[in-house]
């Protein structure tokens, strides 16, 4: 019996774990352990000696209920789903129908509409926030003039068959509080969009032709072979994109920073969880950081982010798997 147990344990394959040791290891060190120790530090706080002593749970009572901290993890909170929902609502819907566009064979030069949509995914955060910012400027920016153009040509003509659309005025669109929060969700929309395309459009392609021309031979339209068979097919993608969307966004922060700076302005209407969180740990102007606070709100995001991705996991990809077997 040992003799057996022996040999099995002799032909574990030991190669498998000097394959994954470097990768595990980095993971680990830059991601698992970072995480950890932010954790535990959301649970200490300094003493009069600025000395770190064991306050467990307190901090994040002080977040959600002291006056200081309670209205800006609030307003933080909102403008993250409403960054989220944004992204949702525009980006995601608008990726699959550049998708199935380009996975039409009827569509001539889909390798460069692909090629230039997605450049802007590769492009700089930094470079995308200062070339939006100079053009939305109402000082030099061109903003102005494709507005004007846009009243001129579309509005203008619709309102001369009835439609009575009041004209856009130009404005400081990243200076007022009703405008900066959506006009950046927007700009990121318009630099990510490239990713749920090409993930929507791997999954339209995989989808056998066979399946396709059965049910145009049945008399099917092109959006009933859509909707009734391409968009079932590829729900397992719907699902990942839209927790990828939620992660990334409530993750978010160097758009928001690079545009707005860590103050979020104007007036906090652009603060989400990552400029509170960056603002409260390293401190702005006159006001020092805060590590342990700044560690709780990175709890806060590690919380939510988590919920997230359990509501997926034990909602849409377990009902998903259901449907298919």
């Amino acid at each position: 019996m040992l003799r057996t147990l022996w040999a099995n344990r002799s032909k574990f394959p030991l190669h498998i774990i000097v394959f994954l040791a470097p990768a595990v290891i980095i993971y680990s060190t830059f991601m698992i352990y970072p995480l950890i120790d932010s954790l535990r530090l959301s649970l200490y706080a300094p003493d009069d000696n600025q000395q770190e002593v064991f306050v467990g749970l307190d901090n994040y009572q002080k977040l959600t209920t002291d006056d200081l901290w309670q209205p800006r993890l609030e307003g933080a909170i909102k403008n993250n789903i409403k960054f989220f929902a944004i992204h949702m609502l525009v980006q995601n819907p608008i990726g699959l129908l550049l998708a199935a566009l380009l996975s039409s064979q009827f569509i001539r030069g889909r390798a460069i509409y692909r090629t230039v949509i997605f450049t802007p995914t590769v492009l700089s955060v930094v470079l995308i926030g200062f070339i939006w910012r100079m053009i939305l400027s109402p000082l030099w920016g061109i903003s102005a003039d494709v507005i004007d153009f846009i009243n001129a040509n579309i509005i203008d003509n619709l309102n001369t068959l009835g439609f009575g659309i009041d004209a856009i005025e130009n404005q400081p669109w990243l200076g007022l509080e009703n405008t900066a929060l959506p006009t950046l969700a927007l700009i990121s929309v318009w630099q990510w969009i490239g990713i749920p395309m090409m993930l929507f459009l791997a999954a339209l392609i995989s989808i056998p032709d066979e399946l396709i021309e059965a049910a145009r031979v049945d008399g099917a339209t092109a959006w009933g072979v859509f909707w009734r068979i391409k968009f079932r097919l590829i729900l397992p993608t719907v699902g990942i994109v839209g927790v990828l969307t939620f992660v990334g966004n409530f993750n978010a922060f160097d758009l928001i920073y690079t545009t707005q700076r860590a103050t979020a302005g104007p007036n906090y209407s652009t603060d989400i969880l990552g400029t509170f969180f960056y603002r409260t740990f390293f401190g702005i102007q006159l006001t020092p950081g805060n590590p342990t606070m700044g560690a709780t709100i990175a709890g806060v995001m590690f919380l939510i982010i988590l919920a997230g991705v359990l509501l997926y996991m034990f909602g849409w990809q377990r009902r998903i798997l259901q449907v298919e077997y």
